[in-house]
Order: C-alpha cells, then structure tokens, then sequence
C-alpha cells in the first residue's frame, strides 16, 4: 500500500471484509494493522472537491461515439439519479477547458457489473439456477449536450466536448423547466421523469398554435383525451375554439368526467373535475340530421349556404366526372347571367353588389344568392334542350322545362334562362347532364342546403369568433362523407373570411390610434382529418386543397390555427405535414409512418422514436416551435365528459 492513499470508499469495503471473513476476536488486530497502514501512506485521499454533489462522471469516448452525447457512469448509489429525459450539468474540468455544459438524458439508465460482464456464465448460472448473488455495479446513461452555458446563463451552440471524468450534476425541476421552455397557459399534461414540470402552449405566441398542430396516434392510445384538454385549457385562456366533431364525442363536455379512471388521474394531479360553462360552449348539428346529445342546454341547427361553396371545390366534393364538371360550369355560369338579367344578383343599379360581382373569386366560394334549387333548374333546362330533337332554327321555342324556383317559374325567368342558354353552343349529350343534375339532386335529398326556416339559418362565422366560445359542430348525422367534406370546406372558408374582416378592422383601429380590442385567437380543430384531406381525396380535390393550404397560409398572420387529429396518419399525404409545425405523437405501429414522420419533425431523439410504437395510453411525444426539444409528455386526463372515452 505504500505510496497509494486509498479513499473512504475503499476502507469501507476492506473493514466490510474484514467483518464477514473474520471472528470477532481478529477484528481488533487487523483493524489496527489497517489503520497503521493508512497512516503510514500519509492517510485517507479528500473527496475530489470538484465531484462534490455530483452524480456521476463523464466517461471516454469509444470508435462508437457520436457527435453531440457523452457515456455518463454512476455510482451505485445514484444509478437511478438520472431518469430518462432528466437535464444534467456537466461541469468540464477546470484542468481543461472549464465549460459548462447542458445536456438530457436520451437513452437509459442502465445498470451493469463493475467488474463483470453482464451476460458472464457466472451471473447468467447463478441467476438460473436460483441463486442471489448480487457484485457491486454502476448506472450508465447517454446524455445528448443541448448547448453550453454561458456567462449570462443563456445556452450557446456547444463548440467543444466535456472532457472524460467530467463530474455531472442533477438540475432541479425549476431549473430543467427554465431550460426546456416548454410552459404555457394550454397546459397539456407533465414531462415524463419529473414531477413537477409541465407542459403547456402559449395562447400568446404567434408562432406557435397559428403554425398549425397535427395530433396523430392510434386507436385508444389518447388522441380524444389530448383533445378535450386542450379545448378545455384554450377556452380558458379565451381563444375561440370550433371543433369539428366526426363521431359526436365531444358533445358533453359542458358535463364534468364522470370517468372513473379520469377521476383518479385527475385528483392524483390536483385537477378539479369540471365542463365547459354550458353558456359559453354552442352545440351545432345540421337542420333535418340528429345531435348526439339533444340535451345539451345550446342545441343549434343550421344549413348550409350552395352560394357560400366554390363551384370548382363542390365539383370535386360530388364527385364529377370530366364531362360532368364541364356542364356544371357552364350551367353554372348561365345561372349567375340569369340572375343578373332577373336582378337577383346584382340588384338593378345597386353598385355595391356591381363591385362584389366582380371581385369574387370563385377558387374561394360561390355566386351570392345562388341557391341549389336554383342550379337544378339551370341544369334540368339544359337536359331539356339536349334531350329534344334538332329540328332546325326557331325550333328551340318548342322545348318546354319546368323550373321550381319562384324567380324562373315566371314568364319572364323561363324566357331569361331560355334565351342565355341558346346564347351559346346548344347543350348536347343528354346522358352527362342527366348525371350532373342526379348528382345535384342527391345533394337536394339531404334536405341542408338553402333552408328558409329560422331554425335552419346559416352559420354566424362571427359569433364564433366570440373570446372564450367553444363551437361543437357534430357532424355524426352527417350520413355521406361528401357532406361532411362540404361542411368542413364551408366552415373553413366562413371563418376565415371572418378573421379576415376582425384583421382588417383591427389594423385599421390601430393606424388610426383607436383603443381597439386584441385580434380573437381562435383555433380549428377537424377531427377525423384522413376522411377530408386524405392522399387519394387530394388527388382528386386539387382546388379543395388549395383552398385548405391558402387558409392555412393567411391563418398564420391572422391568430387563426389548425388542429389535425387523425388516427389514421399514413392516408395523409406530405402535403399536408407541409402545412403543420407542432406535433402531438401518441402511439403509432406502423413503421412506415414513423418513417415518414423521423423525416418531417426535425429534433425528436432516436430514443423517443424508438419508444414510439409502444407508449401507453396518455403518453405523447409533444413538439412545439417555443420548446427547446421535443419531449414525452403524459397528458393531463380530462376534467370534462367525453361521450366516448379514448
């Protein structure tokens, strides 16, 4: 021993020895010879004062490192100090550079033998043959270096590596949660491996929820959980929220939870159980289709307006063919000259409607006070002049047509849509418009388009705009998926234009110096998003997509954002990853779509990818553009009633 001084550690083992191996007579003996030893080395080393309160040290770098993460060792002790996505301090020796760096743990802890193998034929025969024995053995971890702490106590890009036998310090749950920057009044839930910090989204920051958010994961992993929180949570931080309810699960969240299992999670986390003031939630279904909840004490119907829909969207919505959509247009297009000559649309010397009617952009909605009865008309008169014989000219006065909208059902209007019809080239090919009008005729059926009924009014865009509503649209009536794409669009292209007027009106308050109120935050959320904008849909709804992208586009300017909840991510083209920034992953299998998806979100660890496949029910990977990283988050359990529990 001469020459070595051996640490507190050691003596302890060595006296630990001693005390199993010898008789009580020894002890006294050998203790004394030892402790003459240690003395006569110059006596115990000091603790390293630089390793005081560290957790573990850095270790050597192998062929196999990666740029970017340090091995971390831990004493047996702290094996278990370092959870998964626990911040860490690494102090750099101050024999080296000194830096300090800040870093997570991406990958264990993991436990092995200090002088074992893990897998040695001792361990693996002891542990199969029933035996107990347990050597001594330390905690590795991976930690991947977020940045270098600097002066000022900001984080710089890391320029160096922390030298080996670096010691490695814990952060507490306050200083992990400054360095995450993961808070927000829209709390989510808590990051998983600490207890205290949360997660949450800024209703506040422009660049967060109006960049738009996809919520993706497979069926029961706790897609409608994230959902109902969230509403929950932005309602109370007064942003207008309309959802887009496919299947009618969110029709009584104005109830608390009567979940047992959401009241036990609930009170574990200290959350109240409660629903929605019922008089700031609306419950919205379409006139002549069923709510999910009749109860609920603000049931409102209402019908969709055809001049509102963009006739190249509703042409792809329905389903046209090629020769179909070339006499939609066209019909189209003579009712909007019908019902000018009439004075529907422009009024007679009416110049404000002069300046709409040129203005409209039909890629964006329809002619104002175009209605489907009306079209059917158009068409149906069309079918009458390409079903009668060509007998020569001035026979066409003898084809006859019966319209039923008041306006044509005149002399004057049957002479109107006569005389535009045969402006141009006579309508042929009878089997095409005898399809289109089928295809209108199954939309009349519906029974929701141009209701007259106060009762079947259209949607109000701009009460839903109101700080602090939340706009349940149930849509699990809606029978045909093409009506509830025609929903969705109408909606889309509603408040948006509504935004639009609050924006314009809100810039001019503010150049004019007036006390003006803040711009409503308001937030989208389409359920079901595979159905609407699914790979092969959008391939066939090309303007339909445009319009989406182009709202999706403006929305970022204006506080309007989009939520797409699918659970069925791979039906959803690129296209529309293109148009999203955050990301709430639950658990997803198909390997194809992480695949997809490890290309697309950029910063999520290959640990976190790797766990993905198999998170449990309530866990989700979150990536917002104000978070420092990517995290897994367990997310909050509701506190309002969903009438199908995810």
């Amino acid at each position: 021993m001469s020459g070595v001084k051996p640490n507190g550690n050691y003596i302890t083992a060595k006296l630990a020895d001693v005390e199993t191996e010898n008789s009580p007579m020894e002890l006294p003996s050998i203790r004394d010879r030892l402790t003459a030893e240690i003395v006569a080395a110059g006596g115990e080393t000091p603790i390293d004062p630089e390793l005081v309160g560290a957790i573990g040290t850095t270790m050597f770098d192998l062929p196999g490192s990666q740029d970017n993460t340090v091995t971390v060792l831990l004493p047996q002790q702290s094996a278990q100090l370092a959870a998964s996505q626990a911040l860490v301090q690494i102090k750099s020796r101050k024999s080296g550079d000194g830096r300090t760096y800040i870093g997570m743990v991406t990958a264990g802890p993991f436990t092995e033998p200090d002088s074992l193998r893990g897998d040695s034929h001792m361990l693996v025969t002891v542990a199969t043959r029933g035996g107990t024995y347990q050597p001594p053995y330390h905690g590795r971890v991976q930690v991947t270096i977020l940045g270098e702490k600097l002066p000022n106590g900001s984080l710089g890009p890391p320029r160096l590596r922390p030298l080996p036998n670096s010691p490695v310090f814990a952060l507490s749950d306050q200083e992990s949660a400054d360095i995450l920057k993961a808070a927000g009044d829209i709390r989510l839930g808590t990051v998983v491996g600490y207890k205290s910090v949360a997660v949450g989204v800024p209703s506040d920051k422009k660049f967060v929820l109006p960049r738009h958010t996809a919520v993706l994961g497979t069926t029961g992993s706790g897609k409608s959980t994230t959902i109902a929180r969230f509403i929950q949570q932005a309602q109370a931080a007064d942003m207008a929220v309309i959802l887009l309810d496919v299947e009618g699960e969110y029709t009584r969240l104005h109830e608390r939870t009567t979940n047992t299992d959401m009241l036990a999670g609930l009170q574990e986390r200290g959350i109240e159980p409660a629903g929605i003031p019922s008089e700031l939630m609306t419950l919205y279904h379409l006139v002549g289709r069923e709510t999910a909840n009749p109860d609920h004490p603000r049931v409102q119907p209402f019908s969709i307006q055809f001049a509102h829909l963009s006739p190249y969207a509703a042409a792809e919505i329905i389903g046209l063919t090629e020769p179909q959509e070339t006499r939609f247009l066209r019909a189209y297009d003579i009712a909007k000259e019908v019902m000018r000559e009439l004075g529907i649309f422009p009024a007679f010397k009416n110049a404000e409607h002069e300046r709409i009617a040129m203005e409209i952009d039909e890629f964006e909605r329809g002619y104002p006070r175009l209605t489907l009865r009306f079209m059917m008309d158009v068409v149906g008169a069309c079918l009458a002049f390409a079903d009668s014989k060509k007998e020569g000219k001035g026979k066409e006065e003898g084809v006859t047509f019966s319209p039923r909208t008041p306006e044509l059902a005149t002399t004057e209007g049957k002479d109107a849509l006569r005389k535009k019809i045969l402006s141009g080239p006579r309508p042929d090919s009878a089997i095409s418009w005898r399809g289109l009008l089928g295809r209108l005729g199954r939309l009349d059926r519906l029974k929701v388009f141009d209701s007259k009924t106060e009762a079947g009014k259209p949607l109000n865009y701009k009460s839903l705009l109101k700080p602090g509503a939340v706009s349940v649209i149930d849509l699990s009536d809606a029978s045909v998926s093409e009506l509830t794409n025609i929903v969705i669009a109408d909606l889309l292209r509603g408040v948006q234009g509504a935004q639009d007027d609050a924006y314009q009106e809100y810039e001019k308050g503010k150049k004019a110096g007036c006390n003006v109120s803040d711009l409503t935050h308001t937030v989208i959320i389409i359920e079901e998003a595979h159905e609407f904008l699914s790979a092969e849909r959008i391939e066939k709804t090309k303007t339909l997509f445009q319009q989406v992208a182009r709202i999706a586009k403006r929305g970022r300017k204006r506080w309007l954002g989009l939520v797409f909840v699918t659970q069925l991510p791979q039906h959803l083209p690129r296209q529309v990853f293109g148009l999203v920034n955050s990301y709430i992953l639950h658990k997803i299998t198909d390997a194809d779509v992480v695949s997809t998806l490890r290309r697309t979100v950029s910063g999520i660890d290959a640990g976190l990818w790797d766990r993905l496949p198999g998170l449990s029910a309530g866990q989700a990977i979150v990536s917002f553009p104000h978070m420092a990283r990517p995290l897994l988050v367990s997310i909050d359990p509701t506190p309002a009633e969903l009438r199908m529990v995810d």
